[in-house]
């Protein structure tokens, strides 16, 4: 597992120069105001220079400021309580404009994503789900809008899909008690954390079955457990987590279910399109010749 902030710098801590002392002892105390300082304003609040404060990101083993910066958010964003997301994302957008900061922070949560992606994990957790008798499904609170959002269309596509969507304890395991190695577990779970997400998963694991988690960061309490970890990048917005990212990593998840089952999907959706009309299902548009004249008079 890759060493938290405070491991890197507590072993580096005895090499560091005066300003670096400076910066670590300001982010080993304030690292809730530090999480979100620009490189100089952090060197300004410490009395050191903005390129000391890159370097001292590089000297513990990140690629740079942002990388640093990205961690000490990591460490907070599941202990900050609502009243004080409010107060962080206020300072951050000022007086700027709303749309644009949020707008933004979804793209930046959308590359990171692509960045930090692995193809392999990503392939095989589609394997998997083509392979799976059963496909369980888990997510609470914002999550379960993504479990529930996931589920619909693997259901369409391979009609074995359980989603659960109890925060009852006896309930759960109840639902998760038939669960095997021919099963498996999809877990997804963002700040603030679900401990019942965590334990659903390794309950799972337990029981044999392939365990593949979706959240937003290597030290999520999901990561370890899973077999085929999906990392999506989850920015803080006020009160809420954007879900842009981890939607778009389910929707990638659908589309390599329906690439790698292409012939088996086609032969269900015709079944579906010719129940949908003989049944009326959906509103359908009167066809219109090339001149958008409507051809049925």
């Amino acid at each position: 597992m890759t060493d938290s902030l405070m491991t890197r710098i507590e072993k580096k801590l005895s090499g560091f120069s005066k300003g670096q002392k400076r910066i670590a002892e300001y982010i080993r105390t304030e690292y809730g105001k530090a999480a979100f300082m620009t490189a100089a304003k952090l060197g300004e609040t410490v009395g050191v220079s903005e390129s000391t404060v890159v370097r001292f990101a590089t000297e513990i083993g990140y690629s740079g400021y942002p990388k640093l910066q990205q961690a000490m958010q990591e460490m907070i964003r599941d202990k900050l309580t609502s009243l004080q997301r409010i107060e962080v994302s206020q300072e951050r957008i000022g007086t700027g404009s709303v749309i644009e900061y949020v707008l933004n922070c979804d793209i930046d949560n959308i590359r990171q994503t692509i960045e930090e992606t692995s193809p392999e994990d990503f392939q095989q957790a589609v394997n998997v789900i083509c392979n799976a008798k059963i496909i369980y499904i888990y997510g609470l609170r914002s999550s379960s809008t993504l479990a529930s959002f996931l589920g619909y269309y693997l259901n369409l596509i391979f009609g074995n899909v359980k989603v659960i969507s109890t925060a009852d304890r006896a309930r759960l395991y109840e639902e998760l008690h038939r669960i095997n190695e021919d099963d498996v577990m999809i877990g997804i779970t963002f700040p603030r954390y679900s401990q019942y997400v965590a334990s659903a998963l390794q309950f799972a694991k337990d029981r044999k079955a392939k365990v593949i988690g979706i959240s937003d960061s290597r030290n999520s309490p999901i990561a370890q457990t899973s077999d085929y970890f999906l990392l999506a990048r989850s920015g803080m917005a006020t009160i809420v987590d954007s879900l842009v990212a981890p939607l778009s990593m389910i929707n990638a998840l659908i589309v390599g279910t329906v690439i790698a089952r292409k012939s088996d999907v086609i032969d269900t959706f015709k079944d579906f399109e010719k129940i949908w009309k003989d049944y009326g299902v959906y509103n359908m548009t009167p066809e219109c010749d090339d001149n958008g004249e409507n051809n049925n008079g």
